[in-house]
């Protein structure tokens, strides 16, 4: 049986946010407006904007945030270089899944008093050297 994620110390699940890339388009437009689909495990919470590039995912203070990603394509290759996001609000580290090489990146929301929070991921997508980053801008809502 597989492990499963372990609870945080409150006894919630890290909430994760998914991001399936498609790496044909992006390369090809060299942006991922229009080839990006983002979802989270926290609908139930009261996110909203699944399968948009405008997920607004719901958190509190002491929230455990994991994003990771998808190639829509799958002999592409797809990761994230990094998360911009207010660092008073949310610190993501990168990590690795012991025993492989799969990157996620994970941060705890340190307030509760956030509004809205926008961030942009940057995306390294097939051999381009250069990131792509988001032009619409995914938020932490609290």
């Amino acid at each position: 049986m597989p492990p499963r994620a372990k609870p945080r110390e409150n006894g919630r699940a890290p909430i994760s946010i998914t991001t399936v890339v498609d790496a044909v388009g992006a390369l090809s437009s060299g942006s991922v407006r229009g080839h990006l689909y983002m979802y989270d495990t926290n609908k139930a919470g009261g996110s909203s904007g699944f399968g948009t590039e405008e997920l607004r995912t719901r958190v509190r203070m002491g929230d455990r945030v994991l994003w990771n990603v998808l190639a829509l394509e799958c002999e592409a290759y797809v990761g994230i270089a990094g998360i911009d996001i207010d660092k008073d609000v949310c610190e993501p580290e990168r990590k690795v899944y012991p025993g492989t090489d799969v990157a996620y990146w994970i941060g705890t929301v340190k307030k509760d008093d956030i509004s809205v929070v926008p961030y942009q991921i940057r995306f390294l997508v097939g051999t381009r050297a250069e990131p792509i980053v988001t032009t619409l801008s995914p938020t932490l809502v609290g």
